[in-house]
């Protein structure tokens, strides 16, 4: 859990982030998203993915360790047929049946739907991935609406920061997540 027991979540932009790294990923979207997920899950099971203090009411609560959502869009979703095939137990689940399990009430058949109809909170250290059903950038402003808690996108995309900061999320850029993973 994170501030006051709200969940920290961490939204990453994977098809920006992977072009924030010049190391021939655009040979192979797919390839590119599996390292990357490869490492998230490793700097998730780590606890080295503490943000920053952020002062409550009694200027003494802090930013527990946050889950992760990665979003695929394009080429990069073969990878979630990839990772299922890696994990058995992950789920990948394309953010239109998410979207609209969420806007309806009902849950989607992983239980990722909350009581009140919003996605169900993402755990600390779990890294959940999500396949954009068309606009990735749309995608990952349907995730930010729905998840409870406190909410981080990870992205250089000015029109999606525009965007997430007005559904309130907060914004990091891919260094700052590269820099996490470099240790």
């Amino acid at each position: 859990m994170g501030i006051g027991g709200q969940p920290v979540t961490i939204v990453v932009d994977v098809a920006n982030v992977m072009g924030s790294r010049p190391d021939g990923w655009w040979r192979d979207r797919a390839g590119a998203a599996v390292r990357l997920h490869a490492d998230i899950a490793r700097l998730a099971a780590s606890g080295r993915a503490i943000l920053p203090d952020e002062p409550g009411e009694t200027g003494t609560e802090r930013a527990g360790a946050p889950g992760f959502v990665m979003v695929l869009e394009g080429a990069a979703k073969a990878a979630a047929a990839r990772l299922a095939q890696a994990e058995p137990a992950a789920r990948a689940e394309p953010a239109a049946r998410a979207e609209a399990d969420a806007a309806d009430g009902r849950a989607a058949p992983d239980g990722r739907a909350a009581p009140d109809g919003g996605l169900r909170p993402v755990r600390p250290g779990e890294v959940r991935v999500v396949q954009a059903a068309g606009s990735g950038d749309d995608a990952i402003v349907a995730v930010v609406r729905e998840l409870p808690g406190r909410r981080v996108v990870v992205t250089a995309d000015r029109g999606l920061r525009e965007r997430c900061v007005a559904v309130g999320a907060e914004i990091r850029g891919p260094g700052w997540l590269l820099g996490l993973l470099r240790g």
